[in-house]
């Protein structure tokens, strides 16, 4: 089993965007943090509020998008800021933000993963605690979605996605997997962006999301393909979903190895198979490299 050192930023750095769901205009910086204290969310907009821990234990059902809650103030759409920091290996960090959503920026984690490298990582004393996965661990729902973490002979996170939404999907099926580490992180799937069908604009609209947005600012597909923009890559749909994967994994709070396969998961289900996970060790992990029996 392979484990690494605890990472933190050099410097901190602030970043501005609008939040999809709510439309604020966010204001969100990422600052150091010692060792062992984890990637905290602080709502510096609500006075008195205490640190939202990115974990499990805090995550709170919104539809089509995770969050987390604590004492009452909460934050949503976490999943790409979460993943930027995943995949870039910064387990400490607090995250200060003025608004109850994390900036869209362009629907990907490329811009933020970028403002990482610039700021610089530095490596901290304490090691990073790891969960290896031993035996396969499963969810499904009733639509046929399942997520499944098995064994994999080598101490990496490994991950494979199947999507299919049908054959009267403007998306085609797309299968991908991939090794997640900082290198794959930033070349294959940090600039992949969120998506969304045509059809389900106006309904996203009425309900009063991304009124500040438009097809130029993340993926909207229509039957003749992306409006008003283009893909970066042909399969950029399965690399988004594996993104939003990394993310929702994140809030185990450790690394994890392992090959973890997907058909359809989204967040809900990605949250339920870390909540399986994490119930089969102690509550606090430790510097022992933990495994699943």
């Amino acid at each position: 089993m392979r484990t690494r050192n605890q990472r933190t930023l050099a410097r901190s750095l602030e970043c501005t965007g609008v939040g999809i769901f709510t439309n604020a205009d966010v204001k969100i910086r990422f600052c150091p943090a010692p060792e062992n204290h984890g990637i905290q969310f602080v709502r510096t907009d609500l006075a008195g509020s205490q640190p939202i821990p990115a974990l499990i234990e805090y995550a709170v059902f919104k539809q089509r998008r995770t969050a987390i809650e604590y004492q009452g103030a909460s934050v949503e759409m976490i999943e790409h800021v979460m993943a930027a920091l995943a995949g870039m290996q910064i387990d400490n960090c607090r995250i200060e933000i003025n608004a109850p959503e994390a900036p869209c920026f362009d629907g990907s984690s490329q811009e933020l993963s970028l403002e990482f490298l610039e700021a610089g990582i530095v490596e901290q004393p304490f090691k990073r605690d790891v969960i290896s996965i031993e035996q396969p661990v499963s969810v499904e729902d009733d639509s046929g979605s399942f997520i499944q973490a098995k064994p994999l002979n080598r101490s990496v996170m490994a991950v494979g996605y199947y999507l299919n939404y049908g054959e009267d999907s403007p998306i085609p099926p797309q299968c991908l997997t991939l090794e997640i580490n900082p290198e794959t992180w930033m070349n294959q799937l940090a600039f992949s962006r969120t998506f969304v069908l045509e059809d389900e604009v106006e309904a996203m609209r009425g309900l009063g999301y991304g009124l500040k947005l438009s097809p130029e600012d993340l993926l909207v597909i229509g039957q003749q393909g992306v409006i008003d923009n283009e893909l970066r890559t042909l399969d950029e749909c399965v690399r988004h979903k594996i993104l939003d994967c990394l993310g929702d994994f994140a809030l185990i709070g450790c690394d994890l190895q392992g090959y973890f396969c997907a058909q359809q998961s989204g967040h809900a289900l990605n949250r339920e198979l870390v909540k399986k996970i994490k119930s089969t060790h102690q509550s606090r992990l430790s510097e022992t490299a933990w495994k699943v029996a």
